[in-house]
C-alpha cells in the first residue's frame, strides 16, 4: 500500500528527497509519519505531517535539516533530507493514519498509532 521511494547512496552533506503517496486504491491517510530503523535498533520517529492542515513534527535529531511537506500535484508527502550525516543511514519508512478515523489526540511519534505501513527505502550516507 504505502511505498516510500527515493532512497539511495549519498555523501555526507548531500541532500535526498523521499516520497510517499497520500492515497491509493485501498487507502487514504489523514496524517503521515516518517520513521527510520537501523538493523538491531528500534524504529525511530523522524517526523510527521497532518495532510489536511499541514502541521509538521520533527525529532530533535533532524530538526533544522529535514523538511516534511506535501506535493499536491503528485499527491504525495515528501521528506526532504538536507545536510545528511552518516548517522542518518537507515531504512526509512512512511506510515499513515487512516483518513476515516479521528486522529485528534493520536501521538504522531508513536509507531503503534499508524494504520498503514509500507516497505522502506534504504538511505546510506557515506562519510
Amino acid at each position: 500500500q504505502l511505498q516510500a521511494s527515493g532512497g539511495g547512496l549519498v555523501q555526507a552533506g548531500d541532500s535526498l528527497r523521499l516520497s510517499c503517496p497520500i492515497s491509493g486504491r485501498s487507502f487514504s491517510v489523514a496524517a503521515m509519519g516518517w520513521f527510520r530503523q537501523v538493523s538491531g535498533k528500534e524504529r525511530e520517529f523522524v517526523g510527521g505531517i497532518t495532510v489536511g492542515g499541514g502541521s509538521t513534527y520533527y525529532a530533535d535529531s533532524v530538526k533544522g535539516r529535514f523538511i516534511i511537506g506535501k506535493d499536491n500535484a503528485k499527491n504525495t508527502v515528501y521528506l526532504q533530507m538536507n545536510s545528511l550525516k552518516p548517522e542518518d543511514t537507515a531504512i526509512y519508512y512512511c506510515a499513515g493514519m487512516d483518513r476515516s478515523t479521528d486522529i485528534t489526540g493520536r501521538r504522531p511519534y508513536e509507531s503503534e498509532e499508524y494504520d498503514y505501513w509500507g516497505q522502506g527505502t534504504l538511505v546510506t550516507v557515506s562519510s
